[in-house]
């Protein structure tokens, strides 16, 4: 089965500029938790989730008014094409324990997103086996990053910081 068959089409996204308390308006109203970053031509640079933008505002000492999408991203976007089998985008999934992947076309614009679950409600998409062992290594506890340095650090890679929970 191939991304295209599963994923989401109707995605919003937000820029670099955007800042994230105009991040969290789009993903309440659109009840998501991630939102692709495009630049002026819809190609992705990266993705925000809630928790990235939780842990900046909780640890940056600045309103979300104040703080940009690009502050926040780092790392870099994995992607997938609509034509790739869902099994390549569970593996990448997998290594770079990441729930949700972009899916762009061949010169890198938007065109959807595919995640964990739009694979789980596909039945057939994915054998059991691969999505369990997907889950564990996205699931896997990471060392934490005490918070009075956090400010200080650069940002996780891109997505990492959404793969903690369901």
């Amino acid at each position: 089965m191939n991304i295209q068959e599963i994923m989401t089409t109707d995605v919003k996204s937000c820029r670099q500029e955007t800042n994230l308390a105009e991040a969290v308006k789009i993903m309440w109203d659109q009840d998501c938790g991630t939102l692709p970053i495009v630049d002026k031509d819809r190609k992705v640079v990266g993705m925000i989730t809630d928790r990235d933008i939780c842990i900046a505002v909780g640890t940056r000492g600045r309103p979300a008014e104040r703080i940009a999408v690009r502050d926040v991203i780092g790392g870099k976007a994995y992607k997938c094409l609509p034509s790739e089998e869902v099994t390549a985008a569970l593996q990448t999934m997998k290594k770079q324990r990441v729930r949700r992947l972009p899916v762009v076309d061949a010169e890198g614009r938007l065109v959807g997103v595919v995640s964990l679950n739009d694979i789980v409600l596909h039945a057939g998409a994915a054998s059991p086996s691969d999505i369990v062992s997907t889950l564990t290594s996205i699931c896997e506890h990471r060392r934490p990053t005490p918070v009075a340095s956090a400010a200080r650090l650069s940002p996780p890679p891109v997505g990492a910081a959404a793969s903690g929970c369901l």
